[in-house]
């Protein structure tokens, strides 16, 4: 008898443990700030994004290309500083550009590839937002 009132109180006592766990986890991540992560509205993208106009350079083969990007920010702020680096940005698109041949452009991974490598490199100088993605918006490949 004594031993099943034990058991009874032990099950208590770790459910009720359980259960200021759970409060306690959830507490800490409302107070944190995290939020649920979900895909941004389009307004949202826009409203953090900002356009590279055309831009045409020679490739490595002898070939060139005219292109021109859309690049989105994290924030509003993001955005802002990297209209203020227009030129690093646009010197770190021609450098990747004189770098590549013509079929480095072939199928649907190279352009991918080249997104990656411009949001890479161009996170690299910034200092207050980060690229969320690189869009190429436009393409013409002689």
């Amino acid at each position: 008898m004594k031993s099943n009132k034990l058991v009874k109180t032990m099950v208590t006592i770790l459910v009720v443990i359980a259960l200021i766990g759970t409060v306690a986890l959830i507490a800490v991540m409302k107070l944190t700030g995290q939020k649920e992560t979900g895909a941004p509205s389009v307004d949202e993208i826009v409203e953090s994004s900002f356009d590279i106009p055309d831009i045409t350079t020679n490739l490595a083969d002898g070939s060139y290309v005219k292109v021109s990007f859309k690049i989105q920010t994290d924030s509003k702020d993001g955005k802002e500083e990297a209209e203020k680096r227009d030129f690093q940005i646009k010197n770190i698109i021609i450098e990747e550009l004189a770098e590549m041949k013509a079929e480095n452009f072939k199928g649907k991974k190279g352009m991918i590839a080249l997104e990656e490598r411009l949001k890479q490199q161009i996170n690299q100088v910034m200092q207050e937002g980060k690229v969320e993605q690189v869009y190429i918006t436009s393409f013409i490949l002689q």
